[in-house]
């Protein structure tokens, strides 16, 4: 098989995995060596620098050939999936060539479980260690730590990568022992503290010795499946909110499941991938991460799932109109961040212009705010916006109304991508 054939087979075994990021990590060229991470063909995915611009990475997989068994994964032992494996030095070989013809701006590294997960993370370092020394690669690396690898080995993936991941994929215990039995909670866990405590290490130790060895600087994130397994938007939240503090994740991303096998415990091979319902979790998650929110706040057992058709914070707003409408002069940063349209940085403008001038519903829009949702949580002068007639029994479809204008644009845009229009 050639090398080709293979970044055909292993870039589109890596598709399903959406942990793929850049952000949060920076390095300035340094003599002697090629890349940095301040700077579309097959296995090429797009993502984001730390200064928000969008780079493209080499997306692959070590191998596809997994000692598992996972009953949602296309490339569990027993799926008739054409296999292919690279060798370090390929791997390193094809990721530098893509560089030096301008392909890519660095790589994400991931595998399927190649014999046992000691063996699979040996093969990722030594193509990695090819790519740092003997290539003086010195761009951006995203490597997936495998669960139930060894933390010395897990330590020396860190010094070579970026950013490390370890997906969780299934959000309860029980999805897992039903359908991952090779896998357990704490063989998953345990890299995720690992990498918590060196990265913690590895700062400390760098503010008092500069040329102390970094470890992942650009930290950790993980992976979750959506709609595989029961799980709900509420049990997948206090999930989040978990990590998050304890293990000091970056991101937490969502992959809508997309059904590669007939499974009784799985959703049948026709059913669409709940991509409405991801997109909402990604905003409830913004929420969690940027406004304050907690998970118990968004949902509640009465309400364990979030409505499809609203935001997740025109659903709270909803669900607590005992709170508004809110005063525009007066409700301080905190209170502005749980109105729907208004986000922290239309707040920080609002709480800084009304100090010089008072506010119309006309000037808000002019400070970012969303006036088609604003609109019906906010008073400006002690009064809502002129011509504005809703009620508590209309609200609901006049949200809904506003979502879906704000989904078929959103699809309109990305039809409309290329077109003279811009």
């Amino acid at each position: 098989m050639d090398l080709l054939e293979k970044l055909t087979i292993l870039s589109d075994a890596a598709k399903y995995d959406a942990a793929c990021t850049s952000s949060g990590v920076k390095r300035s060229f340094q003599p002697g060596k090629i890349g940095n991470t301040s700077s579309s063909i097959v296995g090429c995915c797009h993502s984001f620098s730390a200064d928000g611009r969008c780079i493209t990475l080499l997306k692959v997989l070590m191998s596809n050939c997994c000692s598992y068994n996972c009953q949602y994964c296309i490339n569990r032992c027993t799926s008739e999936t054409p296999r292919a494996s690279f060798t370090p030095k390929e791997l390193a070989d094809l990721t530098i060539e893509f560089y030096r013809r301008n392909y890519i701006e660095g790589l994400f590294l991931s595998s399927a479980v190649l014999r046992d997960p000691d063996y699979t993370t040996q093969q990722m370092i030594r193509a990695l260690h090819i790519l740092r020394y003997d290539y003086g690669f010195n761009g951006y690396i995203h490597a997936k730590a495998i669960p139930g690898t060894s933390s010395e080995l897990v330590y020396q993936l860190g010094l070579l990568a970026d950013r490390l991941s370890v997906n969780i994929e299934l959000p309860s215990e029980h999805g897992l022992q039903t359908l991952a039995p090779d896998k357990s909670k704490q063989a998953i866990l345990r890299p995720m503290s690992f990498i918590r405590d060196q990265s913690a290490q590895s700062k400390a130790e760098l503010v008092q010795y500069k040329h102390t060895p970094s470890f992942a600087p650009a930290g950790q994130s993980t992976q979750l499946i959506v709609g595989a397994t029961n799980d709900s938007d509420l049990h997948i939240l206090h999930l989040t909110q978990s990590l998050y503090r304890k293990y000091r994740l970056k991101r937490v991303f969502y992959s809508a499941y997309v059904p590669v096998v007939e499974n009784t415990l799985l959703p049948s091979l026709d059913t669409k991938p709940p991509l409405l319902r991801e997109h909402r979790l990604y905003q409830a998650d913004w929420l969690l991460r940027f406004y304050g929110f907690h998970a118990d706040e968004l949902l509640d057992k009465q309400h364990p799932d979030f409505n499809p058709m609203l935001d997740p914070k025109s659903y709270w707003a909803l669900n607590h109109m005992d709170r508004f409408p809110v005063e525009i002069m007066s409700a301080d940063y905190e209170t502005l961040l749980r109105v729907p349209g208004i986000g922290p940085v239309s707040a920080k403008r609002i709480v800084s212009a009304r100090r010089v001038s008072h506010l119309r519903f006309e000037d808000l829009k002019k400070l970012g705010v969303v006036l088609k949702r604003a609109q019906f949580f906010l008073t400006c002068g002690g009064r809502m916006r002129d011509g504005l007639r809703f009620s508590a029994a209309t609200l609901l479809q006049q949200l809904e109304n506003v979502e879906k204008g704000q989904l078929l644009a959103n699809e309109a845009q990305q039809l409309s991508l290329f077109s003279s229009g811009g």
